[in-house]
Parts: structure tokens; C-alpha cells; sequence
């Protein structure tokens, strides 16, 4: 149990301390925000701090920091040591970097962000990647929820049924004012995560279940056998770090109402996801005696879901299983219909359409709920095995994208390297995962480990050689004042 309240407290102290580190390289200043600017009554809209804040959690958190620290879990109390150090020097600084970029940029999506910053070629391969990506996340977080409501209710209610009823509000929330179903339903559903999430860790605790301390077990527990590394740093990412987060990011950015907010919405919001992904990680191993019973329940129980509802009404009882319900039906959802309406905003900006008329937006919008509609129909499961990887790929993008933003807003070398430092991390992650992955290119370990390691320090060569050497007067350090 004390591995686990000091890696809560490290969580804690990272916000506290680090995010300040990083919003004073930021350079946060008094400037008008795009919401203050130019409001348009639908995407830059002007909202209060906490309600940004809990948006931001909902966004980026669903089901992430439940399903994939679960999934960690199985190997170990190692996936702490992910968790805590992932969240405040990856997770953290991509999360707010991504936000801040974006709302230093007029509140662009990620897509054109990074093009600015990284060329034409990437921002043509940014656009097409972001958009496939954010339709595949918001047709899974439909199909899934539709099965399980369809469990829930009359036969006659079937999938179909609530497959349509979910894209029909996905259509509604993906071209409505920002404020109208977003604004006012994420908070409370937040709300609910995080009171799941309290409730889960107070329950393992008070009722003394044994929580494994890392000391004594600081080795690889997977009953599978599946290698650390690469694979928990895929698994665990959105308790860690996850690039789907600077797809969401952006649509925050248009909300704020001044720079200062940057620091809580973001990093605040990424050390919240950590929170509730290490109280998970926990309970799944305590609530299940280790990880053997662990991976033995997320197989006999259908899988997370099963898992997430078994360990609510064992701690909570009937208020935990409706806890439990309402997160992984609700918190899918929330996670697919600000995936589309991101779709739609990253299009808008690539082709400059503008958003502010109502026929505009659903001209847009419903091509993007026909291409989910027909998806959900396939059986794509052996695409989708990719995402995680894509996933990290796309973090590690956004983390080059921001050292170099640093770089020319005439920041120092030490400045740069809080974002090139877990990039270079990612880039061996990402390198070294579809290498050896059985999705990949299923090569042998030692060959993959190598290869992944040797890609990633030449990428921070490339860098270094660019930014500090060739281009090293290509700056502007009056806009970082």
C-alpha cells in the first residue's frame, strides 16, 4: 500500500510543481485567447475554468485510464512506475503543449498545428491520419455501448436499434453549438468518473484489501508473458500519455478565456487521468488476489467492461454497479461524439470552410456519421489492433512538434528538451512496438529492441542538428515574451 500512496502523491506533486515548470518555459502571458477574440456561439465559446476543466477530463479520459490500466495492471505493480512518470513528463507536457500550441494558433486543430511546425508532407499525412483515426474512435465508442445497452434492455431494443439512437445524438453533438450538449452534460458525467475512480480506491482500502508494493515486486508479472517493454507503454496510454488527447486539446483551446487556464485544463486534466488510471491499476490486482486472477477475470468476464462492473458492485454495491454502468456506457460515448465533431473541425480548417452557420456544419456532419454508420458494420477488429500503436505514433508527433515550437519561439536548448526527451522516448516505443508486435512486423525481440532504440536517437540527432545547428537563428524570441 505505500507504493501506491507515494506514487499518488508523486501524481500531486507533479502537478503542483513540474506544471509550473513547464508553463513558465510556456511563457504565459495576459493576450487575448481566440474564445475572447472572435466567440462564434459554437466552437470559440467562452466557458468558466471548471467546466473547461472537466470537459477536458471527460475528452481525453472515457474509458482510457479504466480499460488500459487494467490491462497494465496484469503486469505488475511496475505499471506504477508508467503511470507516474509517463503522466508528468510525457502525458503532461504533450497534453498542455498540444493545448497551448493550438490556442497560440487561433484555436487550429492538431493536424494544422503540427504542419506549421513540421513541413507539407506531414501536414497533408496529419490531416488524412487524424481524421481516420478520430471516425474509427468514435465508430467503436458507438458499437460498443450499443451491444451493451441492448443487454440491458427488451430483445426488441437490439443493437441496431441503439446503435442508431447513439448516432443520431452523435450527429446532434457533433454540429451544435459547443455549449449546448457538451457544456452542459460532460461535466457531470466527469464528475461521475472521478466519483467512480474515489469510490473504487476508498473501497480497496477501508475494506483492506493487500495492495503489492513494488519492492517486492519489481519484475515482469504478465502470467503471459508479454515483455514490458514496449507493450505496457502501448497499453497504459491514456493514463500516461496518449496522442488522441491533442485531437480533443484543441476544441478546449477555443473555450478559454485566458492563458493561465492552460495549465489546470491540460496538465491538470492529464495528472487527473493518471490518478484514476493508478487507482485502477490497483484495484484490479488487489480486488482479483494478483495479476493471475486478474487476467483470468478479464477473460472470463468478457473482457474490461466485465471487469469494471464486477469490481463496482463487489466495493459499492448497487450504487457501484450503476456507477459502473454509467461509465462504460456513458463514458464511450463521450469519448465518440467529441471524436467526430474533432473530425469536423479538423476538416473545417484544412479546407478554411467556415463553421458559423448551422447548414454548414450539418453539411459536414453527416458524411462523418454515414462513414460510422457503414464502418459499424464491418467487422474491422484487426484494423483497430493498430490504434494503440497509431496511438503513441501520434504523441510522439505532437512532442517533435512542440520541441520545435519551443525552439523557434527562441526558447533555450534545456527548454527544448522538455519535449524532446519523451519524444525520443515515444519514438523508441512506437519504433520498437511495430517492430516486434504480432500486428507488425513480428521480428525478434533483441532485433526490435535495437531497432527501435537506434531510430529514436536518430530522430533527436535530426533534431538537434536542425534546430541548434542549421537552423539555429531561424527564431523569434519576441513571441515568446
Amino acid at each position: 500500500m505505500v507504493t501506491f500512496f507515494v506514487a499518488l502523491i508523486l501524481l500531486v506533486v507533479g502537478f503542483f510543481v513540474y506544471s509550473r515548470v513547464i508553463e513558465r518555459v510556456f511563457h504565459i502571458d495576459d493576450r487575448q485567447t481566440p474564445a475572447t477574440l472572435h466567440p462564434d456561439g459554437v466552437d470559440y465559446m467562452p466557458m468558466k475554468t471548471w467546466r473547461i476543466f472537466l470537459i477536458q477530463l471527460l475528452n481525453i479520459a472515457g474509458l482510457g485510464p479504466i480499460f488500459g490500466a487494467l490491462a497494465g495492471a496484469c503486469w505488475g505493480p511496475v505499471v506504477y512506475l508508467w503511470i507516474v512518470l509517463g503522466t508528468i513528463f510525457a502525458g503532461g507536457v504533450h497534453d498542455f503543449l498540444s493545448g497551448m500550441m493550438s490556442e497560440r494558433e487561433d484555436g487550429a486543430s492538431i493536424s494544422e498545428v503540427v504542419g506549421k511546425y513540421m513541413g507539407k508532407v506531414i501536414t497533408f499525412i496529419m490531416r488524412v491520419f487524424s481524421v481516420v483515426l478520430l471516425i474509427l474512435v468514435g465508430t467503436t465508442f458507438s458499437t460498443g455501448p450499443a451491444g451493451l445497452l441492448a443487454k440491458l434492455t427488451p430483445d426488441a431494443l437490439n443493437a441496431k436499434f441503439w446503435l442508431a439512437v447513439i448516432l443520431i445524438y452523435y450527429l446532434c453533438a457533433t454540429f451544435l453549438p459547443i455549449d449546448k450538449i457538451i457544456g452542459k452534460l460532460y461535466p457531470l458525467f466527469g464528475i461521475c468518473l472521478i466519483i467512480m475512480a474515489l469510490g473504487v480506491g476508498g473501497g480497496i482500502i477501508l475494506q483492506g484489501y493487500e495492495l503489492p508494493e513494488l519492492w517486492n515486486n519489481f519484475a515482469n508479472l504478465d502470467p503471459a508473458g508479454k515483455p514490458i517493454w514496449p507493450m505496457m507503454f502501448v497499453s497504459v496510454a491514456c493514463g500516461a500519455i496518449s496522442g488522441f488527447h491533442a485531437t480533443q486539446s484543441p476544441m478546449m483551446a477555443r473555450c478559454m478565456t485566458s492563458e493561465k487556464e492552460g495549465r489546470t485544463v491540460f496538465y491538470g486534466a492529464m495528472v487527473a487521468e493518471g490518478i484514476i488510471a493508478l487507482i485502477w491499476a490497483a484495484a484490479g490486482v488487489a480486488f482479483y488476489n494478483g495479476t493471475g486472477g486478474l487476467d483470468a477475470a478479464l477473460t472470463e468476464l468478457g473482457g474490461a467492461g466485465g471487469v469494471v462492473y464486477d469490481i463496482c458492485q463487489g466495493l459499492l454495491g448497487p450504487v457501484g454497479a450503476v456507477l459502473a454502468m454509467i461509465g462504460v456506457i456513458a463514458c464511450p460515448i463521450t469519448s465518440g461524439d467529441t471524436a467526430f465533431r474533432s473530425a469536423r473541425l479538423t476538416i473545417a480548417d484544412w479546407f478554411k470552410i467556415d463553421q458559423s452557420k448551422m447548414k454548414t456544419r450539418l453539411f459536414m456532419s453527416i458524411p462523418l456519421l454515414a462513414c460510422g454508420a457503414i464502418l459499424s458494420q464491418l467487422d474491422f477488429g484487426i484494423i483497430w489492433r493498430y490504434f494503440s500503436w497509431s496511438n503513441q505514433t501520434l504523441a510522439m508527433i505532437v512532442l517533435w512538434t512542440g520541441a520545435v515550437f519551443l525552439h523557434k519561439y527562441g526558447f533555450p536548448p534545456v527548454a527544448c528538451l522538455m519535449a524532446a526527451i519523451p519524444a525520443t522516448f515515444m519514438s523508441a516505443v512506437s519504433v520498437t512496438y511495430i517492430m516486434m508486435a504480432p500486428e507488425g512486423f513480428r521480428l525478434a525481440q533483441g532485433l526490435s529492441y535495437t531497432t527501435g532504440i537506434i531510430v529514436a536517437a536518430v530522430f533527436f540527432a535530426i533534431f538537434w542538428w536542425r534546430t541548434f545547428i542549421v537552423h539555429k537563428d531561424d527564431v523569434n524570441p519576441e513571441l515568446a515574451k
